[in-house]
């Protein structure tokens, strides 16, 4: 099933029926990105439910990833904020992440700032991020947005998995290039793909392909923007579906008023037993965009658990 608002956007809107896709540039083999020197870093959480609260039951670390000490500005829900002190990313850095939230446990992780990608002469930045959330758990994964400078060659991935009756709410926000320094991304690759996979099943895969030196792209697919976002709900119904369209025409002048293009689909799987939302922004600023983002996770928090959450202090910084 799928479901677009009025003030969704598709793929028929993208593309003009005179102008031809320009050729995409090949990506480097598995072989080639593992040849490659630079950075090895890992970092893996897991949480685990107590009686009263979420702990960080254990953590593996290895090289520049990190993560403070826990935070429970809302009791039984762990916040925890995931740095990189380098600052930044560089050709050949390799970054894994993985989380797992164990039964019943309630996690949060977000980070203090963006995820920069610096410029490569050659060699790709690769993150994996592998997510797990297992039966009655809630991971809520909220990272601030990623910036490719120009000339970035990046790799990024993303994997979760949900067992059924467990919950996911994440976001993943790109910044191609810089645009409060008018620094657009005229050269450089960035691509990946992110999957979801709810009980064993895949219901989402999501492929990412941004060529700096492709025009097509950056005016037909990107509309001219510089950012692209896109958060993922599990475990939805026709009620929370209202409920984020009703809050994106809620606050459509406000968008439009910050050039923010929005949209929300509904994806199942075949049997309609997973139903997924997806809301997808473009835009030329981190502000609105997290606004948005940060509205509809209120939404999702209340319309699951029946309160509102306690917002990371971080972002207020």
């Amino acid at each position: 099933m799928t479901i677009m608002p009025e003030n969704g956007f598709s793929h028929s809107d993208l593309l003009s029926p005179k102008t031809s896709i320009a050729a995409v540039t090949p990506k480097p083999t598995q072989l080639e990105l593992e040849a490659q020197q630079g950075w090895r870093a890992q970092l893996a959480l897991g949480f685990a439910a107590q009686p009263t609260k979420t702990v960080l039951k254990y953590r593996l670390q290895q090289g520049p990833l990190a993560v403070q000490r826990p935070l429970y500005p809302e009791g039984e829900v762990c916040h925890t904020y995931l740095l990189h002190p380098p600052g930044g990313v560089v050709g050949g850095d390799k970054l894994s992440i993985t989380a797992c939230c164990e039964p019943e446990a309630k996690a949060l992780v977000t980070t203090p700032g963006a995820t920069k990608f610096y410029r490569s002469a050659g060699p790709y930045a690769c993150q994996k991020q592998q997510l797990t959330v297992k039966k009655g758990a809630v991971l809520e994964w909220f990272p601030q947005e990623n910036i490719y400078f120009p000339e970035a060659k990046v790799r990024m991935d993303t994997e979760i998995n949900v067992e059924s009756g467990g919950r996911f709410i994440g976001w993943e926000m790109h910044c191609f290039g810089r645009p409060a320094l008018k620094e657009g991304f005229i050269d450089g690759s960035v691509f990946g793909c992110t999957r979801l996979n709810i009980g064993n099943t895949l219901v989402l895969a999501e492929q990412l392909n941004i060529q700096g030196s492709d025009q097509h792209q950056l005016y037909a697919g990107l509309r001219g923007h510089s950012m692209l976002a896109t958060m993922i709900v599990t475990e939805s119904d026709e009620d929370l579906l209202n409920l984020v369209q009703t809050l994106l025409n809620q606050y459509q002048k406000y968008l439009l008023e910050n050039k923010v293009v929005s949209g929300v689909t509904e994806v199942a799987d075949i049997d309609d037993k997973h139903r997924v939302l997806v809301v997808r922004a473009m835009g030329n600023g981190t502000e609105p965009i997290m606004m948005l983002f940060s509205q509809i996770w209120q939404t999702v928090r209340q319309h699951w658990q029946g309160r509102l959450p306690s917002i990371p202090r971080i972002w207020a910084t």
